[in-house]
């Protein structure tokens, strides 16, 4: 999955995208643990997309996080004076 297909997402559909993975995975070590696992080499591709779709998922937060912190700290300021 790349990166510009997930940014293209909105919040609810990478959360979606997310908790899909996280079952994959879960099936992935179970198939694992019972040696039915054919190709190992998705654990890492699922870990890596899974990173992916949270640090959008904390660049959206810090983006929609930092206004509100400017607009706090200008405010302080201003009583400050």
């Amino acid at each position: 999955m790349k990166v510009s297909e997930l940014r293209n997402k909105d919040i609810e559909g990478l959360k979606q995208e997310r908790l899909a993975l996280l079952r994959e995975q879960f099936n992935l070590r179970m198939q694992r643990a019972t040696n039915q696992l054919n190709k190992p080499h998705q654990f890492k591709q699922v870990r890596r997309n899974i990173a992916r779709i949270n640090t959008i998922l904390g660049e959206l937060a810090a983006s929609k996080a930092a206004p509100e912190t400017i607009t706090a700290t200008a405010q302080v300021d201003k009583a400050d004076s």
